[in-house]
This record gives structure tokens, sequence and C-alpha cells, in this order.
């Protein structure tokens, strides 16, 4: 009788967090989600662990506080959540801009630049009224303004993933075979 395998694919094994960063839309909390299932990590969206925090919701957070205070609380809590391990932490679009913010990813996560074409972007934010930089503005103008303010910010992520307006399933093989080939060369 021929023996049978019993193994299974190596799972890719994390040595530290993954940080998915990008503008708002672009997927961070869906195919962060996903991946986590994926690797078997926990899954943390800095923006819900921010209103976990402070016990308001991040408009809440914006109107009191205005946007500095809520990125003094979005440092601290990033700079908590990326000392538990291995996971998938969907940070805020505007994190990875903030130096603290920056460094302090940079320096505890694999960092995950999720991309795709603003047009995607615009129309899956559209009419979502929940995003405090989106009130009572043009949804292309506010991405327009973020494409030229955070995009050479993200561009210093350690891996960029062109997700395109394709299914969340699709965009998580892409980041799995990134992040594959990133552990691989280092």
């Amino acid at each position: 009788m021929p023996e049978t395998s019993t193994q299974t694919e190596p799972r890719l094994i994390l040595p530290r967090p993954v940080a998915l960063v990008g503008l708002m839309g672009v997927g961070k909390t869906t195919v962060g989600r996903r991946l986590a299932d994926a690797l078997a990590v926990p899954f943390r969206d800095a923006d819900e662990e921010i209103e976990k925090a402070a016990g308001l919701s991040v408009a809440d957070i914006f109107a009191a506080f205005g946007e500095a205070g809520f990125r003094d609380g979005e440092q601290k809590v990033i700079s908590r959540l990326l000392d538990d391990g291995p996971q998938i932490l969907a940070t805020g679009g505007g994190a990875f801009v903030q130096p603290t913010t920056h460094d302090a990813i940079r320096q505890k996560a694999i960092t995950v630049w999720l991309k795709t074409d603003l047009r995607v972007i615009a129309r899956r934010v559209a009419n979502r009224n929940h995003r405090p930089l989106l009130r009572d503005r043009d949804p292309m103008e506010v991405l327009r303004e973020h494409e030229k303010n955070r995009y050479p910010f993200y561009a210093k992520a350690d891996i960029t993933v062109d997700t395109g307006d394709q299914s969340h399933a699709k965009s998580v093989e892409l980041v799995l075979s990134a992040l594959q080939a990133f552990l691989d060369k280092n």
C-alpha cells in the first residue's frame, strides 16, 4: 500500500507583528481580518482599539480633542499593541505619517502598504459619514491630498502590495506571497 503523506504545507510563521498601512478605504481592516485568519494570529484594528481605550468613537475623539489629540492616543495604543507579539494590525490611514508612530511601527513590525487606485478607494468611501476627514468634503479631493502627503511615508513600508479592484481573497493571497518573499530574503 502506498504511503500517504499527512504533512500539510508549512504555514508562514510571523516573527513579529505585521502592520498594514495605506489610505482609508484601501481594505486594511477587511484584508487584515482574513490575513489573520489565514495565518492563525490575532487581528487588531487600531481605530477599534483606540475607541475601546477612549470610550469614544473616532469621530467623537476628533470632535472633542481634534486631530492632534486623536494622533496622541493613536500613538500610545499602537505602541502598546506592537508589544503583543505576532499579529495583523490594521493602522489608521494617518498613523504611519506621524513620526513617533512611524518609528515605532518600523522598529517593531513588518510593514505592508496596501495600495489601490484612488478611483477605487473613492468609490468605496463615498457616502460613509463615519470618516471624520471626509466630512463635508469631496472624497476624491481628500484622497488626492492624502496621496500627495502620505504616499512618501507609505513608500517606506517593507512591502508594497497593489491590491487593485479585486476580491479580498485575492488581496490576501497577494499579501501572503509578498510576506513569504520578504521573510525568505530577511
